[in-house]
C-alpha cells in the first residue's frame, strides 16, 4: 500500500501541470480572494481585521474556560473513586 501511495506522488511530481497549479494558485488568489479597500492582495481592511482578531481572542478565552473548568470536574469525579491500598 505505501509503495502504491508513493509510486502515485512520484507520478505527480513528475506531471507537467505543476506550472499550471502554480500560476492558477497565484492568479486565482488575486481575483477571488481581493478585498477592496485593502492595502495589499492577501490582507484584509483594518476593521474586518480587528473584528476577526477579535472574535478568535474571545473564543480562546472561552475555551480555555470552559474546558478548563470539564476538565476540573472530570477529574475531581475519578478522584473521588475508592483507590486500593496497597501494602
Amino acid at each position: 500500500m505505501a509503495r502504491d501511495q508513493l509510486q502515485m506522488l512520484n507520478a505527480l511530481d513528475a506531471a507537467k501541470t505543476q506550472f499550471y497549479h502554480f500560476t492558477a494558485i497565484i492568479l486565482f488568489g488575486r481575483i477571488y480572494y481581493h478585498v477592496d479597500g485593502a492595502l495589499k492582495p492577501g490582507t484584509l481592511p483594518p476593521n474586518i481585521s480587528a473584528a476577526v482578531n477579535g472574535v478568535a481572542f474571545i473564543g480562546t478565552l472561552s475555551g480555555q474556560l470552559f474546558f478548563g473548568w470539564l476538565g476540573d470536574k472530570l477529574r475531581q469525579k475519578e478522584s473521588r473513586r475508592p483507590q486500593s491500598k496497597s501494602p
